[in-house]
């Protein structure tokens, strides 16, 4: 089957007011709307700010959410809070989020349920680190952690984002043969038996002159970028690369 592809940018712990600009310069780079799923997650604090100006073809999304709707949790963001900000989409357990705030796959599942009670889509990452590659690991990795992650009533309700952790950030990057044999892992181990139907991202390190390379493999079906989603140029010409 045919899935259509999604690009996403994940702005990380980057941009200001000043920066807001970028929403004009992608969408006079892209001009009529691709054919494509765009996505933008910028830092919450500019999130209702680029939801009002980009087209309605650009959707954006969080960074993160909390794992609650609402309550006492000084500090965290409610899904709920994101969708009334414009956002349709959430990113859930990004490798950061995983390593640097110890976020479980239990932690991950319940933000990711509570995303979808909102109503957003979460986009859940998964990946495996340098030495559990050497060690053989990966797959058995990758898959424990997607299975773990997404609630067994909402696989049908999400997106997968396939990203390395040694792949975030180093300028190293999976060779387009390795990431397309992770996604048809990730499908094939699907729980409710209709891996044909999820769309499944690549990210680590995608950037202009590499995008082509994996965005035509059959099972790639987008990317989550990261730095070069912070200039318009250079995400516009990703996304023109998803055909």
């Amino acid at each position: 089957m045919t899935r259509r592809k999604l690009i996403a940018g994940n702005w990380k712990m980057h941009g200001r007011r000043a920066d807001l600009a970028w929403a004009a310069n992608l969408t006079g780079l892209l001009g009529a709307a691709p054919r494509s799923d765009i996505l933008v997650c910028p830092p919450a604090t500019l999130l209702p700010l680029m939801s009002e100006r980009l087209p309605d073809f650009v959707a954006t999304g969080g960074q993160d959410c909390a794992a609650e709707l609402e309550g006492a949790h000084t500090g965290d963001i409610s899904p709920l809070m994101l969708a009334d900000m414009g956002a349709r989409y959430v990113i859930t357990g990004h490798s950061e989020r995983r390593h640097g705030h110890g976020e479980s796959d239990a932690v991950v599942r319940a933000k990711t349920m509570a995303a979808l009670n909102a109503g957003l889509t979460p986009v859940v990452c998964v990946g495996e680190t340098l030495d559990q590659r050497r060690s053989g690991e990966a797959e058995t990795v990758v898959l424990r952690q997607m299975l773990a992650s997404v609630p067994e009533a909402a696989a049908g309700r999400v997106i997968i984002a396939y990203e390395p952790v040694w792949a975030i950030g180093t300028g190293m990057h999976a060779s387009p043969e390795d990431a397309e044999a992770m996604h048809r892992a990730i499908r094939n181990a699907w729980r409710d038996g209709d891996g044909e139907q999820v769309r499944i991202l690549y990210g680590g390190s995608v950037k202009p002159s590499n995008a082509a390379d994996f965005l035509s493999r059959q099972e790639i079906d987008g990317a989550l970028v990261g730095g070069a989603s912070l200039d318009a140029e250079s995400f516009a010409s990703i996304i023109r690369a998803a055909g």
